[in-house]
């Protein structure tokens, strides 16, 4: 009787490692042939950028994929198209130069009083130094009437000349004469002064107890504000406690200030407080006007 012939046979597993090497191996020997047609196809390149341009070339896709994370910070403001008079624009136009809506209507109810010159449009405090550099030169006002003194006086009684009261001097008997402004209202006037170190523009009025825009507008057209006037906070002398009192410093920035100063050195420039993260471009507007570095 003949021995059978031995059968070999595979399991499903070993059939798939079997085909999975053969694939390996393929791939392997095939893979240099392909690498070497493309090279020397040129819309097809290989190349190995070196460590430190390599990175550089990661941050860029970075930037690419993340653009508001990564993207420079740029200026929110936009020249002027042409020459204008601040008196004329509107809230659209304004906005188009890159203020807000809130802000665009600040600046109208300053021009409903009429600016005569930058020096006014400066005093408008949502104006910063850098939209005023770049409007500064292409503003225009209206003509101021030039009245012959000779004609006036010789053939016109000349009409009294209404007295305007400095918001930074007068005291209390002083500014209750301007209409609507009672015993009340004019010692709160000069308390906030007090603690302010003076007003740099009438919209600080508003920040008294009770005084409200309709108030304002009753009473602007008799006052004016000199910021000459104004005392001022040395940075580079006084401690947090000392300047901590002012309203517009919390004791967190005023701490700040002078840790920065002790860190850094005294202070060159007003401008250098912006240093502090606590130091937002809002605040700054508004201390600069109280600050002083001698």
């Amino acid at each position: 009787m003949s021995k059978s012939q031995p059968q070999f046979t595979f399991s499903k597993a070993q059939f798939r490692g079997t085909m999975l090497i053969l694939a390996i191996l393929g791939f392997i020997f095939v893979l240099p042939d392909v690498v070497v047609y493309y090279s020397e196809n040129e819309s097809f390149s290989i190349k190995l950028l070196p460590r430190k341009e390599a990175e550089a070339y990661q941050r860029v896709m970075k930037r690419s994929k993340y653009p508001e994370r990564f993207r420079k910070r740029e200026s929110r403001y936009l020249p002027p198209p042409e020459k204008f008079n601040p008196n004329n624009y509107t809230v659209d136009q304004w906005m188009a130069l890159g203020l807000s809506e809130k802000q665009a209507n600040v600046i109208r109810k300053f021009t409903k009083y009429r600016l005569k010159s930058n020096e006014d449009l400066k005093r408008v405090f949502v104006i910063n130094d850098e939209l005023f550099a770049l409007i500064k030169d292409s503003t225009i006002y209206d003509p101021q009437p030039i009245e012959d003194h000779f004609e006036e006086t010789r053939f016109h009684k000349q009409p009294a000349k209404q007295i305007r009261v400095n918001l930074n001097t007068a005291s209390e008997e002083e500014l209750m004469t301007v209409p609507g402004i009672g015993k009340y209202f004019a010692a709160k006037i000069v308390e906030y002064r007090k603690h302010l170190g003076g007003y740099y523009s009438y919209e600080q009025l508003l920040e008294v107890y009770k005084v409200d825009q309709e108030k304002l507008d009753k009473w602007i057209t008799f006052l004016e504000v000199n910021s000459e006037d104004i005392r001022h906070l040395n940075v580079n002398s006084g401690t947090a406690e000392e300047l901590q009192k002012h309203p517009y410093i919390s004791w967190n920035l005023a701490n700040s200030l002078v840790k920065l100063r002790l860190q850094k050195g005294s202070y060159k420039r007003v401008e250098d407080c912006r240093q502090s993260v606590l130091m937002t471009p809002e605040l700054y507007q508004k201390l600069k006007h109280y600050l002083k570095t001698e």
